[in-house]
């Protein structure tokens, strides 16, 4: 783990029907650029967030499987890009965080599922290819299991600003 990154237990997955660059579907990259951002984010956090490790879960599917969790967690039909499943929500509303096994054990996160088949359909939109997409999309999801969100037009500019800074944030190599 470099001085720039943040100890992370991340379980990965991308469905492998998918056609992803080797990169994309490989965990390491996922790993090292979400510790980087937790990094950049650390000093900003709310002090029921600040931790030494943390562990979170990141899938890449389909847009059928998507659309699932869209109509069974959001009572909205049809697949959508990203969606986030914070497990500090009382964390962030001021509430102590969930009680850890011991010192050791990493923060529980929650989890981002990012459909890449809308990602590479929204991705030309956007002025993106599929991986700056993906990323945008990535940074969405981690700012919603900190926290953040997007009720009003000002809270939205803020949070995509900060999106921004974050996907220039890459770990060295």
């Amino acid at each position: 783990m470099s001085a720039s990154s943040t100890d992370l237990d991340l379980a990965f997955s991308a469905d492998s029907d998918l056609e992803l660059a080797p990169q994309l579907a490989g965990a390491d990259h996922w790993q090292e650029l979400l510790s980087a951002w937790l990094h950049r984010l650390a000093p900003d956090l709310p002090a029921a967030l600040q931790a030494p490790a943390y562990s979170m879960g990141l899938s890449l599917v389909a847009d059928a499987e998507i659309a699932e969790l869209n109509a069974d967690w959001r009572q909205k039909e049809g697949p959508t890009d990203v969606l986030a499943f914070a497990a500090q929500d009382e964390a962030t509303d001021g509430a102590p965080p969930m009680p850890a096994f011991g010192e050791a054990e990493p923060l529980e996160l929650g989890d981002i599922v990012i459909s890449v088949e809308t990602a590479a359909r929204q991705a030309p939109e956007h002025g993106h290819d599929l991986e700056q997409e993906l990323l945008f999309l990535a940074s969405h999801g981690l700012l919603h299991l900190l926290g953040w969100d997007h009720p009003d037009a000002a809270s939205l500019a803020a949070m995509l600003a900060r999106q921004k800074e974050l996907v220039k944030v890459l770990p060295e190599p």
